[in-house]
């Protein structure tokens, strides 16, 4: 089979079983009570995400697996080497990945222009599954933009870009689930992956608590660089969710998210959070 049926057909079935079960489990044990209308949510999440979908295909004419395979014989890949042993290159060629994902993620909390699209995602009034697919279409242009290019500088083993891709599809609903995991469970889980508890931090309404734990798949790059951080000042039961100003119904409709980057007034809402945020 071909590395581009493989890629998709494997990616829209693990994010589809992902999504599912996730989404029955925090049905069982949800960690918090929700505010807005779940069938409005989810229905207005999956339409954004159909749309970047739709903007991704016509932007690129290429995935970040069909890139590894294009630049796999590259002389100029980082990892290309054949003296590197394969464990070792697949090995680095996830970390690197996702690390680069962690500083393309700070760059979207402290560079302004930038969290004008970010904002979308955490203008989400509430935290669950469909948080997962709440993202501008630009902003995730521009995110496959530098995982194309990082997979061309650094030419890992296509097999390494197929995992990390997969791994992408199916934590983004995990970190968002609305879900109690047993304590013991989830504190030797966040050693290694971002769990929804560590990840809600970050989506809380406190300027300084949106720009900790901003790791996509693994956790330690928070620790490494200093963003991490454990728990909410007001708890996960006190805390509240989304950006001040934005935590009603208004903000989920399409016309909402896709505008709101782009609405008089958000300049000087970011310049207001930036200078916050560096009081820090």
């Amino acid at each position: 089979m071909h590395w581009a049926e493989i890629e998709t057909n494997s990616y829209w079935f693990l994010a589809a079983a992902s999504f599912l079960i996730v989404a029955i489990l925090e049905s069982f044990r949800p960690k918090r009570r929700l505010t807005t209308r779940v069938e409005r949510r989810w229905s207005r999440h999956g339409m954004i995400t159909i749309l970047g979908t739709l903007v991704l295909a016509g932007v690129y004419r290429i995935s970040p697996v069909l890139m590894a395979v294009t630049v796999a014989d590259s002389r100029l890949g980082l990892l290309n080497r054949r003296w590197l042993p394969v464990p070792v290159r697949f090995i680095l060629g996830v970390l690197l990945i996702d690390v680069v994902r962690y500083g393309v993620h700070r760059c979207y909390h402290s560079v302004q222009c930038l969290w004008r699209l970010h904002q979308v995602h955490h203008s989400d009034p509430d935290f669950d599954v469909s948080t997962g697919f709440r993202a501008h279409p630009l902003e995730v242009t521009l995110t496959q933009g530098v995982t194309l290019v990082t997979v061309a500088i650094l030419a890992p083993p296509v097999a390494a870009v197929l995992i990390v891709e997969l791994a992408y599809g199916c934590q983004s609903f995990l970190e968002h689930a609305n879900l109690a995991l047993p304590m013991w469970f989830e504190k030797r889980l966040r050693w290694v992956l971002v769990t929804s508890d560590m990840h809600r931090v970050h989506h809380s309404e406190e300027i300084l608590e949106q720009s900790r734990n901003l790791g996509d798949l693994f956790s330690w790059w928070d620790r490494i660089f200093g963003t991490y951080l454990a728990e909410p000042a007001a708890g996960h039961a006190g805390m509240t969710i989304g950006l001040r100003g934005f935590q009603g119904e208004g903000s989920l409709g399409l016309p909402f998210m896709l505008m709101q980057p782009f609405r008089r007034g958000q300049v000087e809402a970011v310049a207001q959070r930036t200078v916050a945020a560096s009081g820090d």
